[in-house]
């Protein structure tokens, strides 16, 4: 027999091994479950009596007396397993003054991983209806509950609600925010203004959100201001990064004057620019704008730019008309001359780009809005959630220059303010 044809048989009997084990395989892991379930059930049952003996001694033990506290039944309560809960008999014990608690109960019902895992089975695409299919199974003789669609969704409600109100409400004094990246989403009819945050250390935070019903001045505007209430310094001078939105810009202009330094996003210019353009011409003007914001020298983009304007303005003055709409706050971050990777970073809204579609891959599962409270519980959630997978800013290393270069501005102004009093 050849070597192929020995291979062939091998290969054949590890294939129906495996066909044999696959069933034997689920077997196996249901009856570890239930053996699980059903000593851990028991371990805890054990424990409780054993409180209930300490507190009252033996049952049965008149030599106690009627001093101190004293047995008093069972009754059926509930704990949290696997996601649901299920039922459980619960020795009891009172004494003169009522209700005796039995410490093993109290420490397994202190908190309640029920609402924890409700919503992170919702963010990451169970749908209330199947969520008692997600779960693993239990004996049949464990009593179980809360897995109905209705007690799923109040539960992924009450748990968002709460999950917006800690993005909303906390405290940013702590952070040492130097760049601010703020963009639009459009979920359903609503518009969610999001406002992701880079400290001196290069970490990001989820700074806020605010709902409207367009990405106006106004909401840009209320979502800067309640950002300030809360602790961003506006004393200071600030990187924000935006969009082409001019309500974004006059917004912080609004609320941080003087100290706002603003860098148009450069995808968002480049795609702006070649909307414009016919089919035949956008493949040239790309490749000068890739070769622009590509270059280490903040003149030469300068010039770069400025000649590409000239090229653009007799034949396609929308394009040129798109490059020129903010083209002093283009190259804002090349002037600092950072790490080239950094520059990167900051010189685009690619981070909060991230950030959104965690939004819109956790909201496209709902069919219908019903308000919107209801898309901001969701986009809070969604946000809190992509906010444990952030890793610092590529090119963070380089943070410590951009900080610098802001101080130095900050002192400049600083000096101007002196000089204008001087002069007064």
């Amino acid at each position: 027999m050849g070597k192929d044809a020995i291979s062939k048989d091998q290969g054949e009997d590890r294939s129906a091994a495996l066909q044999l084990l696959t069933p034997l395989a689920d077997v196996v892991r249901g009856t570890l479950m239930e053996f699980v379930v059903t000593v851990g059930m028991e371990a805890l049952k054990k424990m409780l009596e054993e409180d209930r003996t300490r507190l009252c001694g033996r049952a049965y033990d008149r030599d106690r007396g009627a001093q101190g506290p004293s047995r008093a039944g069972s009754c059926t309560s509930s704990l949290v397993l696997g996601g649901r809960k299920v039922g459980v008999r619960r020795p009891r014990v009172r004494d003169a003054n009522g209700e005796v608690a039995l410490p093993t109960w109290q420490a397994f019902a202190a908190e309640d991983p029920l609402r924890q895992r409700v919503l992170e089975q919702m963010l990451i695409g169970v749908a209330t209806r199947r969520y008692e299919r997600s779960l693993e199974p239990v004996p049949e003789t464990v009593k179980q509950r809360s897995t109905s669609k209705s007690t799923v969704s109040r539960k992924f409600i009450r748990e968002t609600s709460k999950t917006v109100h800690k993005i909303l409400k906390r405290d940013l004094r702590p952070l040492t925010i130097a760049a601010v990246m703020l963009d639009g989403i459009h979920v359903g009819d609503h518009v969610l203004l999001v406002a992701l945050g880079i400290d001196e250390q290069g970490s990001k935070h989820v700074l806020g959100l605010r709902e409207g019903a367009t990405e106006n001045r106004g909401v840009c505007k209320a979502l800067l201001q309640d950002l300030v209430e809360r602790g961003l310094d506006n004393d200071k001078s600030t990187l924000f990064v935006i969009d082409g939105s001019k309500a974004l810009r006059r917004a912080v202009l609004d609320v941080f004057d003087k100290r706002a330094v603003i860098q148009r996003c450069q995808v968002h210019k480049r795609r702006n620019v070649l909307d414009h353009l016919p089919e035949g011409t956008k493949a040239s003007v790309g490749k000068v704008l890739t070769t622009t914001f590509s270059t280490r020298s903040f003149k030469l983009a300068q010039r770069q730019l400025t000649t590409l304007h000239r090229r653009l303005e007799t034949e396609h003055p929308g394009a040129a008309a798109s490059l020129m709409e903010g083209f002093d706050e283009l190259l804002t971050v090349k002037a600092f001359e950072l790490d080239k990777t950094l520059e990167r970073s900051l010189s685009t809204t690619n981070p909060i780009e991230n950030l959104n579609k965690t939004i819109r891959r956790v909201s496209k599962r709902v069919t219908r809005w019903r308000n919107g409270a209801m898309v901001v519980r969701w986009a809070g959630a969604s946000l809190l959630e992509a906010e444990k997978g952030f890793h610092r800013l590529k090119g963070y290393r380089s943070m410590p220059r951009l900080v610098a270069a802001l101080r130095a501005r900050d002192t400049s102004l600083g000096a101007d303010v002196d000089e204008a009093r001087k002069s007064a």
